[in-house]
């Protein structure tokens, strides 16, 4: 049995959350480009979820720009199974949603007049997108393509027709929320937009009324693996009782801030559907947690736990010492020092979420995978939090030193091939993706010891600043090292 429409009824499973036949009926509010699993897996989670509350009463169209075939949407009139599985609060959590919010998928290349036709709907407040990171570029081309190449282009030309549609009604304005993973993605689309409008010779009236649409800035957090694997794939079958070509996994967290207004969130009310989505007039402090306490401490702690004989942040998360050390690292050095003001009480809110993140058993998130621009994440996500402990307590946070340590052993070059370098670890040799590679090999081939250490932390190219001027970071960091070294990294971290 094929999920559709169709089915529904058939569904014998009552674990699983089905869409009310209603739903079917509500118009469309929503103009989506992009069919990725974390759009689906997130923001047409929150409307599906408002739909079933009564609340947000809008579906979504989904403008599908890349390449390749819709049919797997059609086929299943556009219905998917959302399997969310993890932690909350400490607590296992499993549950399985056919999310109706999607209406209709319609490919750029092909149905291009049918997406402008949507401009011209009144009932069309809401413009969503994710298109990579490189899908917010300027691309100086002609509007009036059918369609245009970019998602700007193809963006300005649905706001242009929208504008012609309502005569420039600041009534019709949308509001417009990218979730691309850049800060500021919303202000920057705008200026592009802007750009791109004047670059076409479109009216001072026109670029006036965009004026009246809200670009918002937004920040999506949640793992969305995607489809599962060909096992879990069949045992998922099997447990529903349906094929569904669509079927994705996620992980029970969720947040998607939004930076606006009363007047925008008036029109976003699925906000109120669940407390993962969050609208207000500053999100910095989100950003913030987020970078610091989930991604530095996964920063801090991939080398140590890779050198550890970890493979996943779920292994390390099963080991008593390792567990502990990413938790102090978390809460004892990164929370207090976070260069923004964040509440006591929010940090540690922030922090139980994120250590119940990690100890997910469905989401499996290699270590090595984490290590990727280790130097680089280590610049813009630990140092500023370094430099702001040592302001605040003038002592050497002593995790974040292991950390540092546990950075220069597992960036030490061994071999290179093809312009690839490798380390090497119980007899393994390990990719180090890493762009100041070479520059950290002729360090290890110049220096050993605290030479090596100083020579590193000195260095203002890699942390554009010098952390030896740290009272005691640099000793700190070597003693660890050498331990490391001697006793291995559960022993050293122990102590």
């Amino acid at each position: 049995m094929i999920l559709k429409k169709a089915t529904l009824p058939e569904l014998d499973n009552k674990n699983i959350t089905t869409p009310p036949a209603s739903i079917f009926e509500l118009p469309e509010k929503v103009l989506q480009f992009g069919t990725g699993v974390l759009l689906r897996g997130l923001p047409d989670y929150f409307i599906d979820k408002a739909n079933r509350q009564g609340i947000f009463n809008g579906r979504i169209v989904v403008v599908k720009s890349t390449a390749g075939s819709a049919s797997a949407f059609d086929e299943q009139d556009n219905l998917y199974t959302l399997h969310i599985k993890g932690i909350e609060n400490g607590e296992k959590v499993e549950e399985d949603i056919i999310c109706s919010a999607v209406s209709r998928v319609l490919s750029a290349a092909s149905h291009w007049a049918e997406i402008l036709d949507c401009a011209r709907n009144p009932e069309m407040e809401i413009v969503i997108s994710n298109t990579t990171e490189v899908g917010i570029q300027l691309v100086e081309e002609d509007i009036n393509q059918q369609p245009p190449a970019s998602f700007p282009g193809k963006l300005l030309a649905f706001l242009y027709e929208r504008y012609k549609a309502f005569n420039g009604s600041a009534e019709y304005a949308m509001v417009i929320v990218p979730t691309e993973l850049i800060v500021g993605n919303g202000s920057k689309l705008k200026s592009i937009v802007l750009e791109l409008a004047r670059f076409n010779g479109l009216s001072e009236e026109f670029i006036e009324w965009l004026e009246f649409n809200k670009f918002c800035d937004s920040l999506v957090d949640r793992i969305v693996p995607g489809k599962p694997d060909k096992s879990l794939y069949q045992s998922l079958e099997e447990q529903t009782g349906y094929h569904d070509e669509l079927r994705i996994m996620s992980e029970v967290y969720r947040l998607w801030a939004i930076e606006g207004d009363s007047e925008a969130a008036s029109k976003l009310s699925f906000a109120q559907a669940d407390k993962g989505v969050i609208i207000a007039p500053d999100i910095e402090i989100y950003r913030e947690l987020k970078l610091r306490l989930l991604n530095g401490t996964h920063t801090l702690s991939c080398g140590a736990a890779f050198l550890a004989g970890f493979q996943t942040v779920k292994n390390a998360m099963d080991n008593e010492v390792m567990e502990t050390f990413i938790s102090k690292t978390m809460k004892s050095d990164i929370a207090p020092a976070i260069p923004y003001d964040v509440s006591k009480e929010q940090a540690e809110e922030f922090s139980n979420i994120v250590l119940d993140r990690f100890k997910n058993p469905h989401i499996e998130h290699l270590w090595h995978s984490i290590t990727l621009n280790y130097s680089a994440k280590l610049n813009m996500r630990v140092v500023p939090v370094l430099l702001n402990y040592y302001k605040k307590f003038n002592q050497v946070p002593r995790h974040i030193a292991a950390g540092f340590a546990a950075y220069i052993l597992f960036t030490r070059p061994v071999k290179e091939e093809d312009g690839v370098f490798y380390g090497k670890f119980n007899g393994e040799y390990y990719k180090i993706n890493d762009d100041k590679a070479g520059k950290l090999l002729e360090k290890w081939n110049q220096y050993e010891g605290d030479d090596l250490v100083n020579s590193v932390l000195s260095d203002t190219a890699l942390w554009d600043t010098d952390l030896t001027s740290l009272p005691g970071f640099a000793a700190a960091v070597t003693q660890n090292m050498e331990q490391i070294v001697e006793q291995g990294v559960l022993k050293t971290i122990s102590e």
